[in-house]
């Protein structure tokens, strides 16, 4: 089965039109991107889009030969002139399957929100899933029990939950080729556009590109060991949560604990909570080397600063001569304890931690302690993690991949 991607953008296409934000400033030439739609074989058109056939005929393709135009989006957009020679455009319904001439077969798959998702079997036996912008399947939909698709069309970046549930129901699998489409000026495109879809195990394209299904690549496979680092209000924890929102079941480390009568804590706690998928289990633990160890679900620890608050309180660390007879000693044995169990697991794990020492010096023996001590914990876990992040001002830094 062969896919043209005739355009990969939301509905309104990018750059917006009359937009001034900065990702729609620099979504020119190749970057910028028409409504998604799909050419399958020639011979199956998904969404119809303003300019589809002067779109095919870039990509080295004419529509004469599409025998079924079939629609996925929930809302009436501004009106498409029909080419000549192509049939009426349609909509199957929720769970009834068509048959096309050319061999194709079209299951409707029913959404959790308004649109119509199609899964498709070619002739070959190629199957494909093509899901509707801000879209993901309502339930397992009939995927439990069959092979993996070989090609993933879905809107990784705004809905990266409808990811996490196909690889719950083994729907994605490590060959499934994922490609994000419905592309919006959420994310910047270059760099940040592909950095974002490969933490989500998916890729994005260009406009014209052509796949193959079943066609050998390398799998878009993410770091297994992620480490986050950044300062207050940097945009760390978003990071570290949108890396590992397209997959299920993840366990979400809190070492920060409760703080009884603290309001303002609780309020904090209660937005990190609100912003983390519904799947998502929480643990409020200091105790990480047997999460590592367990070789279970996904692992977002966060962080790794309260952690080292809460070890230091254990060695009396904070006490001058606590640390002279013995606490340094009983905390650097924690922290290469903790380095080694990252160095181990077989999970995947992201950690968060905050990057200190480029400001004011502490004016307290303490306070110049728990510096030091961070900015050598953070060393420790960055030598054993494959992908280590700096963000600041929300703006992501690769440091080491």
């Amino acid at each position: 089965m062969e896919l043209t991607l005739l355009g990969t953008g939301t509905p309104e296409g990018l750059p917006r039109p009359g937009c001034p934000c900065a990702a729609c400033a620099v979504s020119v030439g190749t970057r910028a991107r028409a409504a998604t739609a799909v050419l399958v074989d020639g011979a199956l058109l998904l969404d119809l889009t303003p300019g589809a056939v002067l779109a095919g005929a870039r990509a080295g393709h004419s529509l004469a030969g599409v025998r079924q135009v079939l629609l996925t989006h929930p809302h009436d957009g501004p009106a498409v002139e029909l080419p000549p020679g192509l049939p009426a455009a349609g909509r199957v319904p929720d769970g009834a399957e068509l048959s096309v001439i050319s061999g194709h077969r079209v299951r409707a798959v029913p959404m959790d929100a308004p649109g119509t998702g199609y899964e498709v079997t070619g002739p070959d036996g190629g199957r494909l899933l093509y899901l509707p912008p801000r879209g993901a399947p309502a339930g397992t939909n009939g995927t439990t029990g069959q092979r993996p698709y070989d090609i993933v069309l879905a809107d990784v970046l705004g809905r990266p939950e409808a990811l996490a549930r196909l690889r719950a129901t083994g729907a994605v699998g490590p060959a499934t080729d994922v490609i994000a489409v419905h592309l919006d000026h959420d994310t910047p495109p270059g760099r940040e556009l592909a950095r974002r879809c490969a933490a989500a195990g998916a890729r994005a394209v260009a406009d014209g590109t052509t796949v193959l299904a079943g066609e050998y690549r390398p799998a878009a496979e993410p770091p297994r060991r992620t480490l986050v680092l950044g300062g207050a209000r940097s945009g760390k924890s978003v990071e570290a949560e949108r890396r590992l929102e397209g997959f299920p079941d993840v366990v979400y480390a809190a070492t920060g604990g409760g703080r009884d009568g603290d309001a303002e804590w609780a309020q904090r706690v209660g937005l990190h909570r609100e912003r983390r998928p519904a799947s998502w289990r929480t643990a409020e633990t200091c105790d990480l080397v047997p999460l590592l160890a367990d070789p279970g679900p996904p692992l977002l620890i966060d962080c790794l600063a309260l952690w080292l608050t809460d070890a230091m309180d254990r060695a009396g660390a904070w006490d001058d001569e606590v640390w002279a007879k013995g606490g340094q000693h009983q905390l650097r044995d924690r922290v290469a304890e903790l380095a080694a169990a990252v160095r181990a697991t077989r999970r995947r794990v992201v950690l968060v931690s905050n990057e200190v020492g480029s400001g004011v010096v502490p004016a307290t023996a303490s306070g110049r302690r728990f510096r030091d001590e961070l900015g050598r914990l953070n060393a420790s876990v960055a030598g054993e993690c494959e992908h280590v992040l700096l963000v600041v001002a929300g703006l992501v830094t690769v440091l080491k991949e």
